[in-house]
């Protein structure tokens, strides 16, 4: 009987859900609104901070003091000095919507200020206890505004406004509960005011916590009575005050204008980078931003000099005017979406890579030998920023690119000075190697059989350039070009300063090497170590990028059979839309059938490589970005290649001479610091670090 029951209960359908019931449509009320707002401009009382400081910067404050209790979660008190809200305007301040900063839709679109929602004050007050106390400068005494009672009441007060922001989610217990530690809360509160300090070094920022002074940035600069230079200097003592001395010392100026954009700040040293990016600030109009297009165009400026993973350390100032960009995207106006992406994109990274590519070696001879042995006459002749070329123009350097980027040909190297006028990329031999680089069909000519001297301990077997091409005949160097002392050779003398006084080569005299893989150099400040693979890999790349941006295309190789492979229909659009890009990059991609993509041309260097995958890497590639920076990225992944492959390898022994040519090169080369896998090319070992080793004068 109970069997047959539960079998006849467990055969019934289950019953039907039931369907929801509908609600009317209505209005919220006013509180409910006022949560929801609050729910979006107050995350945690680093949201609060940020808004208060938002509205000081706006009234024109000089002076901010932030005041906090548990974090912020108790108390929160935002001073300044700024001009003040009127007697009658309090009440109105604490409405939704209410601001003083736009009037109509064109004000939006061109808004300046900091804020202009209206919403921030009215947000904060439906969640915490806040009053507001302001008194300006007409007004004979200042007023205080209960935001929760309405009382308004006079009070003293100098001319400023204080914010203060009691029991933060006092009345919704949920959200206060995914508040934080009290420690990590004030963490969050300090980085709201870094941010504002980073973009203002006119204005002076004090927070205290508990009773106690926790940061204080003082003002670095009076507007009006500077010029660009000191308000320039006045940013790097804001940022030495703020990120620390090291961020200035391990970072170079950066000062670009390239249309209606103008990038200003400092750009960290691949040498700086972490393994976080918490040193990365970027500013549009002077309000800080997590934007992709700015964060992918620094991040682009340093792919070839940056080693693995490691982020860069930058504070990157954007000024545009307002109404190329749009502010109201974001409810905590974190984000901005700019009109024309690509030229924001374009100025940030020229900027940046501008700022990055002369050698550092100069600037810092310069630097230590300005406060011991440079006369005052001589201080402009030493400063980083003269141009390199009227410092090394004593001996020219050496060509690497009409002999096949190899280093034993000095005839070049210790030939006379050369005129302003000549230049490798102007010079019609230099033309001619640049062609015959890319297009070994071009060489003809008793030149185009012969073979390149062979290197010293390599049989005499011919040597091939890039495409494999017999590369063009380079006379050997004379025994006497080669072999005479410098100091027995006029035109080999050490540059000569202002003085008379011979002045040190940045990179010093090559001395020795070691184990065939590091030259050891003296220099005026100790021993440079230079790695020389990674050094002549730099010099040869930065050689193919001139050529190839000269016009030239990169050389492929047809495939006897072509590379066939399934393609998405989005790979099929992209190879049929970006022909012409790809065969600049030497790739040929065709379609084959609906479905299909044959390969049919590959980069001469990465022939022996997979075909197939190489495509499809270079499609999504396309497919992604911006053609331009796709192809000028997997053009310098290939020309990397091929630098990596043609530069000096280890274990290779140099004469004194060309390692000395090395280091010319070095010094009159773009980026060499690094090569161009992001390893560093050279090392400075002082005197006193030297000193240190031996225990000496202790």
């Amino acid at each position: 009987m109970n069997d047959t029951t539960s079998s006849l209960a467990a055969a019934q359908p289950a019953p039907s859900p039931t369907p929801p019931v509908r609600r009317p449509i209505r209005d919220l009320p006013d509180e409910l609104i006022s949560q929801i707002a609050a729910g979006e401009v107050v995350e945690r009382p680093a949201s609060v901070v940020r808004e208060l400081v938002d509205n000081a910067l706006d009234a024109g404050a000089t002076q901010i003091t932030v005041r906090l209790s548990a974090g912020g979660v108790r108390l929160i008190t935002v001073e300044d000095d700024g001009s003040g809200i009127p007697q009658e305007e309090l009440p109105v301040a604490l409405r939704r919507h209410a601001t003083s900063k736009i009037t109509n839709l064109n004000d939006l679109e061109t808004v300046a200020t900091m804020g202009f929602r209206g919403e921030a004050l009215a947000a904060i007050a439906s969640v915490s206890e806040m009053a507001l106390l302001s008194r300006p400068a007409a007004q004979a005494s200042a007023f205080l505004l209960d935001a929760r009672s309405g009382e308004l009441r006079p009070a003293a007060r100098s001319t400023g406004t204080t914010v203060e922001v009691k029991e933060l989610f006092f009345s919704t217990p949920a959200r206060r509960k995914f508040l934080k530690t009290d420690a990590t809360e004030l963490a969050h509160c300090i980085e709201s005011v870094r941010r504002h300090a980073l973009a203002r070094p006119d204005v002076g920022f004090a927070i205290w916590h508990e009773g106690k002074l926790v940061e204080q940035w003082r003002a670095t600069f009076v507007p009006g009575q500077s010029d660009v230079q000191d308000a320039h200097d006045a940013l790097a003592r804001r940022l030495s005050d703020v990120l620390g001395e090291d961020f200035v010392t391990q970072s170079v100026a950066v000062q670009h204008r390239v249309g209606p954009v103008t990038v200003t700040g400092r750009a960290g040293l691949p040498d700086a980078a972490r393994s976080r990016p918490d040193h990365q600030y970027c500013y549009v109009n002077g309000r800080f931003v997590r934007d992709k297009v700015l964060t992918h165009a620094a991040r682009s400026a340093y792919e070839d000099v940056l080693h693995g993973h490691k982020q860069p350390i930058y504070a990157l100032y954007v000024e545009i005017d307002p109404a190329r960009v749009d502010v109201n995207v974001h409810p905590t106006k974190i984000e901005v979406r700019f009109r024309d992406s690509r030229e924001v994109h374009q100025a940030v990274r020229h900027a940046v890579e501008n700022a990055l590519a002369a050698p550092r070696a100069a600037a810092l001879a310069a630097a230590a030998a300005a406060p011991h042995s440079t006369p005052a006459g001589d201080a402009e002749h030493f400063k980083p920023q003269t141009p390199q070329a009227s410092v090394w123009n004593a001996q020219a350097a050496i060509k690497f690119e009409e002999r096949g980027h190899r280093v034993e040909d000095l005839a070049a190297l210790w030939a006379p000075r050369r005129t302003p006028s000549a230049s490798p990329m102007t010079d019609p031999a230099v033309g001619a190697a640049v062609g015959g680089l890319w297009a070994p069909s071009a060489q003809t000519g008793a030149n185009a059989t012969s073979t390149a001297p062979a290197m010293p301990g390599e049989s005499g077997a011919p040597a091939t350039g890039w495409d494999g091409a017999q590369p063009a005949e380079v006379a050997a160097p004379s025994a006497a070009s080669t072999t005479a002392p410098l100091a027995n050779n006029p035109s080999t003398a050490w540059p000569v300063g202002r003085d008379g006084q011979e002045t040190a080569w940045p990179l010093g005299k090559a001395v020795a090497q070691l184990h065939g893989v590091y030259i050891l150099a003296e220099n005026a400040q100790g021993m440079v170590v230079v790695d020389m693979h990674a050094a002549h890999e730099r010099i040869v790349y930065e050689r193919l990028k001139a050529q190839v941006d000269s016009g030239a295309r990169i050389a492929s190789q047809p495939l006897l059979i072509p590379a066939t492979f399934a393609a998405t229909p989005q790979e099929v659009a992209t190879a049929e839309e970006s022909a012409e890009v790809l065969a600049t990059l030497g790739l040929e991609v065709v379609p084959f059938s609906p479905k299909t993509l044959a390969v049919r041309a590959v980069p001469t260097t990465l022939a022996q490589g997979d075909p197939v995958e190489l495509a499809r890497s270079v499609l999504a590639e396309l497919a992604a970005h911006d053609a331009t920076t796709v192809v000028q990225r997997a053009r310098n992944e290939i020309l990397g290649t091929m630098a990596c492959h043609g530069a000096v390898r280890a274990n290779r022994k140099l004469t004194i001479d060309e390692m000395n040519a090395l280091l010319r090169q070095m010094e009159t080369t773009d980026r060499s610091d690094q090569c161009n896998h992001g390893r560093p090319t050279w090392r400075q070992l002082s005197m006193k670090e030297l000193d240190a080793l031996f225990l000496r004068g202790r």
